[in-house]
């Protein structure tokens, strides 16, 4: 068998401090058994050194980390069980792809006939034979961070550990082994977590998603609950594309809101002559929403849709994204006003969501 039994990874309470500075404080969540969860943030959000954390590379200050309800807070590395991934593969240049991925077995004084098994099965699984006796140097980035997978696995760890694996790839590269490491998940179905600031790859690759802010937990949840159900105003401006959209006194008592809105959830139209006065200029009467109506300032079109910058009466840029169908349908051009339909906005009244 390639993978190892599904385990649980539960994280309580987490605190980590680099002298009086908190990088980490109150962390608590469970990794899904057999699955991959990602911890999304921006950088100095506090997810590698939980990551780290979790690793035994880092001594928290308080809490506690558990591997199948076993408490290993504060046991080594060599003692959980975890095979880790890297975003600088630490590939040894002078050893082959067959001696790089048979490492940690010889370090472990397995024997030379096992080793030559597991590294056999893990070089057709991840497709590396014909590969198997070159030197790092030789490789693709691609191609050396399956090495790097093959060696984390090569040992059959509880828990697989991934560290910005993919951000030093090409955009190209790196949406391909996006793709492999999800087919590739789905045979080992190895209990994973993922460090990444970027969303598509959690949206792609997760089953759960705890996303960091400043050290803390902001939201958790799928990928759809995260994306289509943001807990905070930060998630819903950091996960995915989003318009901000002020409405001064529109709250309780007069309190101003902010709107969270999608590109592809605005929907447009274009005026029609009763929405317009002799002059050409955007009416709508006293009392009118001054974000019904807008000018088109710029049109971007990419393949099979388009992005428009619009700009409403009360002088607030939005983005929209149409299909390419939809804008020849409105045959829409710069300049041109058009009305403005917010659909589906997540409303965040002062310090409290509604």
């Amino acid at each position: 068998m390639l993978g190892s039994a599904v385990l649980s990874v539960v994280v309580e309470s987490l605190v980590k401090r680099y002298g009086k500075t908190p990088a980490v404080h109150g962390v608590s969540f469970e990794a899904v058994p057999g699955k991959l969860t990602t911890l999304l943030g921006p950088s100095g959000s506090g997810k590698t050194t939980v990551l780290r954390c979790i690793a035994g590379l880092e001594s928290p200050d308080a809490g506690a980390v558990r591997i199948d309800d076993t408490e290993v807070t504060h046991t080594s590395p060599q003692q959980r069980g975890i095979g880790m991934v890297f975003q600088s593969y630490a590939l040894f240049r002078h050893m082959t792809v067959r001696e790089n991925i048979a490492f940690g077995l010889a370090v472990r004084k397995v024997s030379p006939a096992e080793q030559a098994a597991r590294v056999d099965e893990l070089l057709t699984l991840l497709g590396l034979g014909e590969l198997a006796h070159r030197l790092p140097p030789q490789l693709s980035g691609g191609q050396r961070q399956r090495v790097a997978f093959a060696r984390a696995l090569a040992p059959r760890p509880r828990v697989l550990l991934l560290d910005e694996p993919f951000s030093a790839l090409d955009a190209r590269v790196r949406q391909e082994l996006r793709d492999w490491t999800r087919r590739m998940h789905d045979e080992l179905h190895v209990t994973s977590i993922l460090v990444t600031h970027d969303q598509e790859e959690a949206m792609e690759l997760s089953a759960r998603v705890v996303v960091m802010n400043q050290g803390k937990i902001e939201q958790i949840g799928s990928p759809t609950e995260v994306y289509d159900h943001p807990a905070t105003p930060f998630v819903a401006s950091f996960v995915g594309a989003a318009n901000v959209v002020e409405r001064a006194g529109a709250g309780p008592g007069g309190a101003s809101q902010r709107e969270y809105v999608r590109p592809h959830e605005v929907r447009l139209s274009r005026h029609t002559p009763a929405q317009q006065d002799t002059d050409g200029d955007d009416l709508g009467g006293p009392g009118a929403d001054p974000l019904a109506s807008a000018r088109v300032e710029r049109i971007v079109r990419l393949g099979g849709s388009a992005k428009l910058t619009v700009r409403t009466a009360d002088g607030q840029s939005m983005v929209v994204s149409l299909t390419s169908r939809e804008l020849e349908e409105l045959a829409l051009a710069e300049g041109d006003r058009v009305t403005i339909d917010l659909r589906s906005t997540k409303i965040f009244v002062e310090d409290y969501s509604i």
